[in-house]
């Protein structure tokens, strides 16, 4: 790490950290409205590679949840990601849950955030996907429901929002994972997953007919599951045909964090201590999928080592968050670089 950088990371670590991540990503659209992006980040890693019938430039991408409305894509774009994706978006504009909402443990290199999918609903994101550049990036829309639409009638929120984001996204991540909106865990389960991913391939269809577009759909998961339920939700995504899998969102437990200042905040724990967690998902995945559907991972990378573990694992392509927060963008640059042979 940098002198320059361990001095930056020091200043945003002593303030609020919802806050700080805000003022870190102005800072970024800064330097690429000043065009210094290649000056500050270097020049970003291409290595193509094909997925879902898309050219990502590189492997290595920024997972959804921290640039929540597409405010920033172009400045993202500017670090050296591969992909970006954005979001979790509703139809509806909603607060998420009440501050402080998101804790650092730095002792475990790890974040908790209970954030609720605050967001300024889908029109506001879909304007600022409109006036991005995105020549140089693919771009995920990662949608979810309204924390207070009944978990029966969710699947009228991601449809509405994969109808308004369709022309929009190159991906759409149909995110049933978060621990943060009551209820939305169990859509990953029986006839409620089932009825889900039928309603929004059938969707997805009527979408790339009237379009003449075909934009892949991702699930992306949970890793707080046993080994069969991996193997159920994998059958059903091939027998669904849904486009790719993510793996994985933030965990609820907190094994890894027991006795650690804020290790008992509720929400989401990401980071280092969700990594074995997450990997155990890919691999599950792999040998139940088999090279049928590509698996993108996501969780506690903070390593050019790591992102190689995830591939030998079974992805094709990784996410980092909490990594990029801790490491900066010189993570990226080293996964991509490690990615591209």
């Amino acid at each position: 790490m940098s002198l320059s950088y361990s001095l930056i990371r020091r200043f945003f670590f002593s303030i609020d950290a919802e806050k700080a991540h805000l003022i870190g990503l102005k800072m970024i659209k800064l330097v690429h409205t000043m065009g210094l992006s290649s000056l500050i980040f270097g020049k970003p890693v291409y290595a193509p590679v094909e997925v879902m019938g898309l050219t990502f430039p590189n492997r290595v991408g920024l997972a959804a949840g921290l640039d929540k409305n597409a405010d920033f894509i172009n400045g993202l774009s500017s670090v050296g990601f591969g992909f970006i994706e954005v979001g979790t978006i509703t139809p509806r504009p909603q607060p998420g849950n009440p501050r402080p909402r998101l804790f650092r443990i730095p002792e475990a290199q790890a974040i908790i955030n209970r954030m609720g999918f605050n967001n300024k609903g889908v029109e506001h994101l879909i304007e600022q996907v409109k006036q991005a550049d995105r020549s140089n990036i693919i771009l995920g829309i990662n949608i979810g429901k309204n924390f207070d639409t009944p978990v029966e009638s969710a699947v009228d929120d991601y449809k509405y929002c994969l109808q308004a984001v369709y022309l929009y996204a190159d991906y759409i991540t149909i995110n049933i994972s978060s621990p943060n909106t009551p209820g939305l865990r169990s859509l990953q389960f029986g006839d409620e997953l089932k009825h889900l991913l039928e309603t929004l391939k059938a969707e997805q269809t009527v979408l790339a007919e009237q379009t003449d577009r075909y934009v892949p759909l991702a699930v992306k998961i949970a890793p707080d599951m046993e080994d069969n339920d991996i193997k159920l939700i994998a059958e059903l995504l091939l027998e669904k045909g849904i486009d790719a899998v993510i793996a994985t969102n933030t965990t609820i437990s907190r094994d890894a964090v027991k006795g650690l200042p804020n290790a008992e905040e509720q929400g989401g724990l990401s980071g280092v201590p969700v990594y074995q967690q997450s990997t155990h998902v890919v691999k599950v995945l792999a040998e139940q999928l088999q090279g049928k559907l590509p698996i993108i991972a996501a969780g506690g990378i903070f390593s050019a080592q790591d992102a190689q573990e995830k591939i030998a694992a079974g992805a094709q392509l990784v996410q980092i968050y909490t990594g990029f927060i801790y490491r900066g963008h010189e993570l990226i640059k080293e996964c991509a670089e490690a990615l591209s042979s």
